[in-house]
């Protein structure tokens, strides 16, 4: 008689904000890593996830079409009780706590204790590439930074992972933690690099 071996635990199902941005690029990192994935377009796709990404995009119009979505107020509530993220670029300001030079009807939801500055490292054309020591990463990351945000102030509980020295000498957050969410000033989904989203489902699997 065969041995029968120990149970394997299911996948994890991660939910991809997919009102616009860079989804799909998203959604093939975490199926490489073997998650579930299911597209967030409605507050009903909440239900049952173990996590979520809020990718990179225009910030200010994915904080209007959460509001016209019917999202914004449930995924807050999801996110406050502690379903861990991942937000990475324009999804690190929606998480944010406060937007510095947003437009005064952009919103966030405020889950992680940060203050960010919107387009901080110029337009499009001033975007640029680095190699960043990550905390708890054993190689450094390549991040790829396109019109990116940084982070201006960071509340008590925030853990700073990394940061990047700007040409005047200051050194700017990049990468942060509290609790369960994680943001990014870059896009790790662009630079081959899957180590954020695997910080992500470890998250999940620590959770269950």
């Amino acid at each position: 008689m065969s041995a029968v071996g120990p149970e394997r635990a299911p996948a994890p199902t991660i939910g991809v904000l997919a009102l616009q941005g860079d989804v799909r690029e998203h959604v093939a990192v975490l199926t490489a890593l073997g998650a579930e994935v299911r597209l967030l377009r409605r507050p009903e796709h909440l239900e049952g996830l173990d996590a979520v990404v809020l990718p990179g995009g225009e910030s200010t119009t994915l904080s209007l079409l959460l509001g016209s979505s019917g999202l914004s107020g449930p995924l807050a509530d999801a996110l406050g009780g502690g379903l861990p993220a991942l937000g990475t670029c324009a999804g690190m300001i929606l998480l944010s706590r406060e937007v510095l030079d947003g437009r005064p009807d952009q919103t966030s939801l405020g889950v992680i204790d940060i203050a960010v500055r919107r387009n901080a490292f110029g337009r499009q054309v001033e975007s640029f590439e680095a190699d960043l020591d990550v905390k708890g990463l054993e190689t450094p990351m390549h991040a790829v930074f396109i019109r990116a945000p940084f982070v201006e102030s960071v509340g008590p509980n925030v853990e700073v992972l990394a940061a990047v020295e700007r040409p005047d000498g200051s050194s700017r957050p990049v990468v942060c933690r509290e609790g369960s969410v994680l943001v990014a000033s870059f896009h790790p989904e662009l630079a081959g690099d899957d180590r954020l989203h695997r910080l992500l489902l470890d998250e999940v699997r620590s959770s269950r």
